[in-house]
């Protein structure tokens, strides 16, 4: 079993962050909260957790302040990071301590749900099966079994799903395995019989189809919130994979 803890200094969100994902059926038994950070290196040596979520901001002091200094207690555990907007830089600076990635508020579930199945799998070496997830089954690009697949594959697709919102690539992807990039992209092209840059834009045309058919949001939001800041590359892509534009799409919805 594993333990989390949530560090934020509203009590709201930490009530919030405890319902956001069924943390029991990922194997978390075991949830700690703190409100400050003296709190929360507390707890973190006291409880020793395998995950924990800090808010960028602590009252006057800053996550990545705690992280560094867990950092340097050595502590095991894995983190991810919140931030609002104007809080970004503090964000890099989290992930220059070693944060697995950070998560803007208020959190998005299914960003959490992908971020957090990818550190189990990747970082906690276990797995997600049985896990309340919807469509984790089959994969909605290539449209096959995840356990038909690699290990080394699903670990790509679950970077993919927690990340496909921010700029990464085939390069990107193979230095977190340590490996060189042309031959990651073969095994990749190998096993879903695509290449890594056109399951990367699948997976995001069919996020943004999600949006346009569900939400009223601005299209430029949209292609945004899919790792697209041209919107005029966005609108070309989308219109290669649907044959139709994103306006065209939500007029006949």
């Amino acid at each position: 079993m594993y333990k989390l803890l949530i560090v934020d200094d509203e009590p709201q969100i930490l009530e919030g962050m405890k319902a956001t994902l069924d943390w029991e059926k990922y194997g978390f038994g075991q949830i700690e909260t703190s409100e400050t950070y003296e709190g929360a290196i507390a707890k973190s040596v006291e409880f020793m957790p395998d995950l924990a979520i800090f808010d960028v901001c602590i009252g006057k002091k800053r996550g990545y302040d705690a992280i560094h200094k867990l950092n340097e207690l050595r502590l095991p555990a894995k983190y991810i990071i919140m931030s609002g907007y104007g809080e970004f830089q503090y964000a890099l600076e989290a992930l220059r301590c070693g944060a697995k990635d950070y998560l803007l508020k208020p959190v998005d579930r299914t960003k959490l749900q992908h971020l957090v199945e990818r550190i189990i799998v990747e970082d906690l070496h276990g797995t997600v099966e049985g896990a309340d997830c919807g469509d984790l089954d089959m994969d909605p690009v290539l449209g096959v079994r995840y356990d038909s697949l690699s290990k080394l594959t699903n670990r790509i697709l679950l970077i993919v799903k927690a990340e496909y919102d921010q700029n990464i690539n085939l390069k990107s992807v193979a230095e977190r395995f340590r490996m060189n990039g042309t031959y990651l992209g073969q095994l990749f092209l190998k096993e879903a019989h695509m290449k890594f840059s056109e399951y990367l834009m699948a997976y995001r045309m069919l996020r943004a189809q999600e949006h346009i058919q569900n939400t009223d949001e601005k299209i430029a939001n949209i292609a945004l919130s899919v790792g697209y800041p041209n919107v005029n590359y966005f609108y070309s892509h989308f219109h290669a994979y649907f044959g139709k534009s994103p306006s065209d799409l939500r007029k006949k919805e």
